[in-house]
């Protein structure tokens, strides 16, 4: 019984590590497009500036897309270990107190997505939108919460749409610590990101 549990907590941490790495090449083809698509806003800004007809909605496009840039880089550089850590304690400890320190580590990242989940579940109301019928107004009149009434200013786009980073964010981090935190209580060996092409952060993280 207890040789077919470890197989079972293999399996899982497997499947972990596998749809952390899913999400990880999501990630970074999301990069390498948002980065392009950043270049092409800023070039445009500037020669429509310099050409007399500015074109506004462009301002904003480009601080939403260093936005995303912003919430999925972070979600990547977490799987890859690249996040800040402070090593000063973790320097002076024993190889044993050091592993102790880094699965604590994952599991506080780990416990910081599952609240943010939280918290962005009970924020965008999912099941209340749904039981209004997806009727903003009369879900905003009832509940006070104007997320999906709201648009942005010169795009005109729906808020909702811009802010559903944060709860992609709160999951594919939440995933990815999950998956390191498996790495460092030994359930799976670590991987390694070459596509990257960045080597692994030495940290308590």
């Amino acid at each position: 019984m207890q040789e077919n549990a470890l197989k079972e907590s293999g399996g899982l941490s497997r499947r972990v590590l596998d749809a952390s790495d899913l999400v990880l090449r999501c990630e970074r083809h999301l990069l390498s497009s948002l980065m392009g698509l950043l270049i092409v806003l800023v070039l445009l800004n500037v020669v429509t500036r310099y050409g007399g007809f500015p074109l506004y909605w462009v301002d904003e496009a480009s601080v939403y897309c260093v936005v995303w840039l912003t919430f999925i880089g972070a979600s990547a550089m977490t799987r890859l270990r690249l996040d800040f850590a402070v090593t000063l304690l973790t320097d002076k400890l024993g190889a044993r107190a050091v592993r102790v320190a880094k699965a604590s580590a994952s599991g506080g990242v780990l416990l910081l997505g599952l609240a943010l989940l939280a918290m962005c579940w009970l924020w965008m109301d999912p099941a209340g939108i749904v039981r209004h019928g997806f009727d903003a107004k009369e879900f905003a009149a009832e509940s006070f919460n104007f997320l999906y009434t709201e648009r942005t200013q010169t795009l005109d786009w729906p808020t909702w749409v811009v802010q559903l980073i944060l709860p992609i964010f709160a999951l594919t981090l939440s995933v990815h610590a999950l998956a390191n935190l498996f790495e460092d209580l030994g359930l799976q060996p670590k991987r390694t990101h070459d596509e990257f092409h960045v080597a692994n952060a030495d940290a308590v993280n």
